[in-house]
């Protein structure tokens, strides 16, 4: 073929890739909504009066325009959990990082463009504890007549799991916050925002999915809860996982998957038992001794069509209970997130540029002249490498980067623990309990390979920590138990098919090494996806520089940005 006709066949295949893709735009009414729930009636936030959100469908390629109205009380931003927001960090959503948050009565459009993504994500409010109410599902199809690496389904249901409080959620946590205790936990977990057939007054509207026999589902599970890591079963069903945080997956078979808040899991299931109705059931993976923990189980329910209209499905007989793993059941956890690998071999980012290593874990800060609700008087706190992240109030990290504000953050984050210790001893020095609190952000620059090991801590009590870094996905190259040794735990990184996801769960007492190259400029929040910690201070921010050029660089504010 000549060159001049190649060459305008290629044009015109861009082209038309291009132009194949959409722009949807949508309308985000955040407002105050009667929902009932457990016996009783509660004014919950929510968007466009619905629990869970507005699902929202896209194909590869695709911009999303999401004009978000606060009519309700509370200040409230929208984070698009997962999406990679290239050059486009304004609209990433966690208040005063990325912006200032949309105050009553206020608007603002988030405008992105989701590039190279496929599967399935979220959004939710990153404004105090508001995503206990106001998330909902993102899905992303794959671009023009592209299929599924994988069996095309019957249909596809996206599960959300979450937690229900009886409370006011925000006055849940700012309860918490004024007396240094714990916050209470959730009174029930939820599948789309129904608790189940297990609840008082809920067996009416427990979620009831229709099968058929023979057929098969994507089931797109994500884990929206506060602060429960969750294992699910689906009775008598196999689940084959093919994708998890909008990557694929090379797929494999379980009984059981666990999900942590920020986590999506795809699964297929086939349709190859006898026709009956099947519970999907959740509940809590808790992996913290001695804390307190929602012990609740969730359920909803697999019905085959078998042209009836019992309540129960075929003959009214009520619908069969999985089996589940134990509530500290880490070893089945470890199991499930050690068999995550991606479809084929990968290209490892190297060579290593920045090298590395945070403690994640608790701390207990003093609280002079007064007695705090935590122990032995002290309130509680989190941090990374003994920093414990504190939020500007007047302006965002995002703005005062741009515009060169001083006063409002520091870079420097530390590379290495400040004080290096037994990170997972039983008897730690309380020298180590009291973290600084700072506002302190870590410096990359653009097109940097960073290889972060995330090593936990047993500080008042170890816990598994899943982290999501916004902006990014990573590789998981390993995980392991105790402290990160580099001499014998290199050996064990997955060099050749590891997974990709943007929530790593960072095992209870143990360490995770993840790799991705610092490619989106912008201030990058980094953090525990438990929201209490958080809340506590388990965060920090990469700060990463703009590259050569217009397409290396952060695009300029949109003129509807938020003001403080």
């Amino acid at each position: 073929m000549a060159t001049w006709l190649f060459s305008l066949l290629l044009g015109m295949s861009v082209l038309f890739a291009c132009t194949n893709a959409e722009v949807h735009k949508h309308e985000f009414i955040i407002q105050e909504t009667p929902v009932k729930r457990l016996c009783n009636t509660h004014n919950i936030i929510t968007v466009n009066g619905q629990f869970p959100g507005p699902t929202i469908e896209v194909k590869e390629g695709d911009t999303l325009v999401i004009n978000v109205v606060n009519q309700a009380k509370y200040n409230v931003t929208i984070h698009w959990h997962g999406i990679r927001q290239k050059r486009t960090a304004w609209a990433d959503g966690p208040e005063f990082v990325t912006q200032c948050p949309v105050k009553p009565g206020e608007s603002y459009k988030y405008r992105f463009t989701i590039e190279g993504q496929e599967g399935t994500l979220w959004w939710h409010a990153h404004s105090s504890w508001l995503r206990a109410t106001v998330y909902g599902a993102l899905i992303i199809y794959p671009r023009g007549n592209n299929s599924y690496p994988f069996e095309k389904p019957s249909r596809e249901v996206p599960v959300l799991l979450g937690e229900w409080w009886n409370a006011n959620p925000i006055d849940v946590i700012n309860e918490a916050q004024r007396t240094g205790a714990a916050p209470n936990v959730s009174d029930a977990l939820t599948i789309n925002g129904q608790p189940g057939d297990l609840f008082n007054c809920s067996s009416d509207d427990t979620i009831t999915i229709p099968v058929k026999a023979g057929e098969t589902t994507l089931f797109r599970f994500i884990n929206s809860a506060l602060n429960t890591e969750m294992f699910v079963s689906i009775a008598n069903h196999k689940m084959t996982v093919v994708g998890a945080d909008a990557s694929y997956l090379k797929p494999f078979t379980t009984s059981v998957i666990m999900i942590a808040p920020g986590q999506t899991t795809d699964v297929l299931v086939t349709m190859d038992q006898a026709i009956a109705s099947y519970y999907i059931a959740a509940r809590a993976y808790a992996s913290a001794q001695g804390v307190a923990f929602d012990n609740t189980t969730t359920t909803a329910i697999l019905e085959y069509d078998c042209g009836c209209t019992t309540k129960h499905g075929p003959g009214g007989i009520p619908p069969i209970f999985p089996s589940l793993p134990a509530f500290n059941d880490t070893n089945t956890a470890t199991a499930f997130t050690t068999s995550l690998r991606s479809p084929s071999k990968v290209k490892i980012p190297e060579p290593v540029d920045e090298d590395l290593f945070f403690t994640v874990g608790l701390g207990l800060l003093n609280c002079p002249g007064k007695k705090c609700g935590g122990p032995n008087g002290t309130r509680f706190a989190a941090s990374m490498n003994n920093f414990s992240f504190v939020l500007p109030s007047e302006v965002s990290i995002l703005q005062a980067h741009q515009y060169g504000l001083e006063g409002v953050f520091t870079t420097d984050f530390p590379a290495k623990p400040p004080v290096q210790f037994d990170y997972t001893a039983q008897n730690i020095s309380q020298a180590l309990y009291q973290p600084v609190k700072s506002t302190k952000v870590y410096p990359l620059k653009f097109g940097s390979v960073v290889q972060l090991v995330l090593q936990g801590t047993s500080i008042v009590a170890g816990e598994n920590h899943p982290i999501h870094i916004h902006g990014y996905d990573f590789y998981i190259l390993a995980e392991g138990f105790g402290n990160f040794d580099p001499k014998k735990d290199t050996a064990k990184f997955n060099l050749v098919d590891p997974p990709m996801r943007n929530t790593v769960g960072v095992p209870v007492n143990g360490w995770a090494v993840i790799r991705f190259v610092a490619d989106n400029p912008g201030v990058w929040l980094m953090h525990c996806h438990l929201d209490v910690h958080i809340t506590w201070g388990l965060a920090m921010a990469f700060l990463v520089d703009n590259g050569v050029g217009e397409l290396e660089s952060l695009e300029p504010p949109p003129i509807d940005y938020p003001v403080c």
